[in-house]
């Protein structure tokens, strides 16, 4: 451990953040703190930051550089990417921003340290939807890859997780959400309520599916539960005959030109729904607010079959020691601090620490965002762009309605190479 191993609420500990700040700011002596010796300017710390382009904000690091004066340098990847460098190469970064389905391959690997709670000051404050499984004391779906089946560790070097909450976390939380349909309430002029639709024939050239394997394939398994063909024991991990019939069922609709467009990439999905060219689609939140910026009616579609979650968190690699690791736990702490979580939350996102983001944001704003109540004023993106007026309410309603409608999450299967296969016969079909 580092020479600053407190707990997060001891006065040295409070001196530690101090320190940091100033030490790596301006290159003074430490105002106010006795005892730390003088630092150059030249130690200035950055943080190698690995992960997807979508969650590295460069308003993110400008505000933890100016609140600390610790660098962050975004290593933007894919998210298979991201997996792969943590796999083979976990000295290239200090940071690392994955999603939870990805645990499986990263921590039999032990190229990730244990993330020690008593160094994480709210740490008894993330949402208990990571810590339980439940939402408002109340279990939701956990298929595929829930959060919680991966969350803790026995050691801070373990290869395997635990069952029960531990001092250790493999990742600590930061964003998350849950998926749905993308609709153009507009061009469609009906009501939507299950995943069946996307493979409705009256669709028949304006649907489109995410072309992202371990996620396609659980929107596909949505639409098959939702038609009635099948029911999973667990959409998040299937058989191969259960791979099959998925795909099979998605080449039939293809071969019928149900689909205009398979995407990969978040504005590739936003401007097949600007265009008008699709008008239902699997769809991320983000995308269906930057719709709406361009002035165009988008609904991120409750259904009554319940939605697809993902979940992404903060690690370290295991090599990471000293003043990098101390910076490293400065920026998690930072980050649920309350700034990063209100910016997050007011793009459709949720944070990990709800009480921190709540203090950061105006009440009418948690109110519309949070609790699922009609906006008191036009509700902005931290950008500034007017993304619902005045008496609208969020798709999907409250946190509590959004969260506990929770299906199945992203998941890597047992048998995804074969997935994999299958899905790029679909794709070539």
């Amino acid at each position: 451990m580092s020479a600053f191993d407190l707990t997060p609420d001891t006065p040295a500990a409070a001196n530690r953040r101090g320190f940091l700040k100033t030490a790596a700011g301006a290159g003074v002596a430490a105002t106010g703190i006795t005892g730390f010796p003088f630092v150059h300017a030249s130690e200035k710390l950055t943080l190698r930051y690995l992960g997807t382009a979508v969650n590295q904000d460069k308003k993110i690091a400008e505000k933890f550089e100016a609140d600390t004066g610790i660098k962050i340098q975004y290593i933007p990847v894919t998210t298979d990417d991201v997996t792969k460098r943590a796999v083979t190469a976990p000295n290239s970064f200090d940071l690392i921003d994955t999603e939870y389905f990805s645990l499986k391959k990263i921590i039999p690997t032990g190229n990730l340290q244990g993330m020690d709670v008593k160094r994480i000051k709210n740490a008894d404050k993330i949402t208990s939807l990571f810590t339980k499984g439940e939402v408002a004391g109340k279990k939701v779906g956990d298929q595929g890859t829930a959060p919680k089946k991966v969350m803790y560790l026995e050691k801070p070097d373990s290869k395997t997780f635990s069952a029960q909450p531990t001092q250790f976390m493999t990742l600590i939380p930061t964003v998350y959400n849950a998926d749905t349909l993308g609709i153009r309430p507009d061009l469609i002029k009906r009501p939507i309520s299950s995943w069946a639709e996307l493979l409705n024939p009256e669709f028949k050239g304006k649907a489109a599916i995410l072309n992202i394997p371990s996620i396609g394939i659980m929107d596909a398994a949505m639409v098959v539960e939702a038609l009635g063909k099948y029911k999973y024991p667990d959409k998040g991990n299937m058989t191969k005959k259960e791979i099959d019939l998925t795909i099979a069922t998605l080449i039939e609709a293809k071969k019928a030109g149900q689909f205009r467009a398979l995407w990969k990439d978040f504005n590739e999905s936003v401007n097949l729904m600007a265009s008008g060219e699709v008008v239902i689609q699997s769809m991320w939140s983000p995308a269906v607010t930057a719709v709406r910026t361009k002035g165009l009616a988008c609904t991120f579609q409750p259904l009554k079959e319940g939605y697809r979650a993902w979940a992404a968190g903060f690690g370290v690699p295991k090599s990471l020691k000293g003043k990098q690791l101390d910076a490293a736990y400065e920026f998690i702490n930072w980050f649920l601090d309350g700034w990063a979580g209100a910016y997050l939350n007011r793009q459709g996102y949720y944070s990990a620490v709800l009480d921190t983001a709540k203090a950061k944001m105006e009440a009418y704003e948690w109110a519309y965002w949070m609790e699922g109540k009609p906006a008191a004023q036009d509700i902005k993106s931290p950008n500034g762009d007017v993304l619902a007026k005045k008496g609208e309410v969020r798709d999907g309603g409250s946190y509590e309605q959004r969260m506990g409608g929770i299906a199945c999450w992203n998941a890597i299967m047992d048998e995804n190479a074969y997935m994999v296969q299958k899905w790029n016969e679909f794709v070539a079909a």
